[in-house]
This record gives C-alpha cells, sequence and structure tokens, in this order.
C-alpha cells in the first residue's frame, strides 16, 4: 500500500511556549479508495524541530502494516537528515555529527524504529509560500499551538 504523510510542527518560536505538530496520511486502500486521515496535538517545552520529528513519527505510528511512504515536510532539518545520509553516519559514529553530539537522538532513535517496517522516504517542500501541501499541516499544527492541552486529539479519523 502507498501512503502519503504531510507532516508539520510549531513550537511559536518560544522552545518554553505551546507547541503543537499535525500529521495528514493520503493513502489508498486495497479496493483502490482514497482515505485521509488527519490528526495534531499540542506538545509543550520543546522546538520546532522536535514538532517536525514528532509529526513524523506519529504519522507512522499510526499505520498497521508495512507501506511504501513519501513523508512531505517543510523542514529540511528532517528531510536532509535522511536524503543526505546522516542517519546511517550517526548510527556508524554513536550518534556523533561533525559538530558533536547530534541533537533530539531520543526522537531519532524512535522514529527510526517506527520506519524499519516501511520504505520511506522524504520529500520537502517549501513552507509559508501558500504551498497547498503545506498549508493544511500547517493550520493543524497552528491548532495544536494554541490548544491548552499537553497533549490534544484535535482531529480522529
Amino acid at each position: 500500500m502507498k501512503v502519503t504523510i504531510y507532516t508539520d510542527g510549531s513550537a511559536r518560536g518560544n522552545p518554553d511556549g505551546p507547541g503543537g505538530y499535525g500529521t495528514i496520511l493520503h493513502y489508498t486502500d486495497s479496493t483502490g479508495h482514497l482515505h485521509t486521515r488527519e490528526f495534531s496535538a499540542g506538545y509543550r517545552k520543546t522546538t520546532n524541530n522536535r514538532m517536525e520529528l514528532m509529526a513524523v513519527i506519529v504519522g507512522l505510528e499510526a499505520l498497521t502494516k508495512p507501506c511504501e511512504v513519501e513523508v512531505i515536510s517543510d523542514s529540511k532539518y528532517v528531510t536532509d537528515a535522511f536524503n543526505k545520509n546522516w542517519i546511517g553516519g550517526w548510527l556508524k559514529k554513536g550518534w556523533k555529527g561533525s559538530a558533536g553530539p547530534v541533537k533530539n537522538v531520543d526522537l531519532w532513535k524512535r522514529l527510526l524504529a517506527a520506519k524499519t517496517p516501511h520504505q520511506v522516504r522524504f520529500t520537502w517542500v517549501k513552507g509559508h509560500n501558500g504551498h497547498p501541501e503545506n498549508e493544511r499541516c500547517d493550520l493543524l499544527a497552528t491548532t495544536a499551538a494554541d490548544g491548552d492541552h499537553l497533549l490534544a486529539d484535535i482531529f480522529s479519523a
């Protein structure tokens, strides 16, 4: 099954303030019907890069069987990490990069576990420029960032 995951994160420019991540899954079932699942969650005291990682993680963790997955994100941090093979380098070097210890190791390890049963590729889209694939995720992340709950499902399937 082929699945497209659209992700976005928003920390509102303040690591101690409200943050949120949004994930949209588009997939076609075995009968050829297209489905969409949208969800968003708030998460406090974190950074935008962590929001982006959480958005990808929850999208992958929501899949119940191995899939061919394209992750579309406006985060060059997330997409470059995979497309430029930083992950393989980090694993071989004991989670150290050229500038020292890798940040967000807890989430990178969780992401690697979440993607294990799938064939995953990452595609970057420029955010905040009216790109329709990015705009819906921006809305989800903003909704989550404006919420009062630490973790709250805003949308459900």
